[in-house]
């Protein structure tokens, strides 16, 4: 005899939606660009820690429509799962409720995310839902290991530009073309190493034989986002060579061989 199934978990319930407009577009590089979005739904929306995130909703059939939280997740009422992506905060002022994110264009593997910074125009309509949680930056340590591709640009530029000053950052960026480096924050103690990707090899190898080739101080922190399969080989890596996993921030943005988005 069998009892009643369990009960579906229960996730803690995200911030609501906030409707928002594309207030304006900038091509940082061929292949980045930054959405400025505005709106009376951005007041008060702060984002305190670099490397945080927001879910931006986009519009489904040219119309947007506000999901509902399910316990699990966001679902419209006829119970379609929402166009939801998540992105870096670049920066929002709560006061004059703006909040700029930043998408990379993947012309080789197109998905809705990139598809709308591609052709979204000033006036159109989104949401968002946010923020999730950043990175707590520690004033004490002195030595950061950096990594990510293009996708981790917008963290990777707040992170420069919040880290105390005396700290050595060793800053390691993998691109897929060479055109896709733009200028960074300045940072007295960063170092920035840009890797172009080989043709052939699979997103994220240039950046694991960096990181992995790199002597790293134990008592420093590594922070590391990209490809979900690469950035999991880094953090198998961290963990063989002993660096502890509370000074290890690693997060995959995106994988590769799937639709993405940005």
């Amino acid at each position: 005899m069998t009892g009643p199934a369990d009960p579906a978990p229960i996730r803690r319930e995200p911030p609501a939606f906030r409707e928002v407009t594309v207030a304006a577009v900038v091509e940082r590089t061929p292949h980045l660009r930054r959405v400025h979005l505005s709106g009376a739904g951005l007041l008060g929306f702060r984002v305190d820690e670099p490397g945080a995130s927001v879910r931006l909703l986009l519009r489904r059939a040219g119309v947007l429509e506000l999901p509902e939280w399910t316990g699990n997740e966001f679902r419209f009422v006829d119970g379609a799962r929402p166009p939801i992506r998540t992105l870096t905060p670049l920066r929002a002022d709560p006061v004059a409720a703006t909040l700029d994110v930043e998408v990379v264009i993947h012309a080789d593997v197109p998905g809705p995310l990139s598809e709308w910074a591609r052709t979204t125009e000033p006036g159109d309509t989104v949401a968002v839902s946010g923020p999730g949680r950043g990175y707590p930056v520690d004033p004490a340590v002195r030595r950061y290991l950096v990594a990510g591709d293009e996708s981790a640009l917008p963290a990777i530029e707040q992170l420069l530009e919040v880290l105390p000053p005396d700290a050595t950052v060793d800053v390691v960026i993998e691109v897929a073309h060479p055109d896709a480096r733009l200028e960074l924050p300045d940072h007295p103690g960063a170092t920035v190493a840009w890797l172009d990707l080989p043709p052939g090899r699979r997103p994220g190898d240039a950046l694991v034989e960096a990181v992995t080739t790199r002597a790293i101080d134990p008592e420093g922190r590594v922070w590391a986002a990209g490809e979900a399969a690469a950035v999991q080989r880094i953090r198998k890596h961290l963990e063989a060579v002993g660096i502890p996993r509370p000074r290890t921030t690693v997060r995959g943005y995106w994988k590769h061989g799937r639709a993405v988005g940005g």
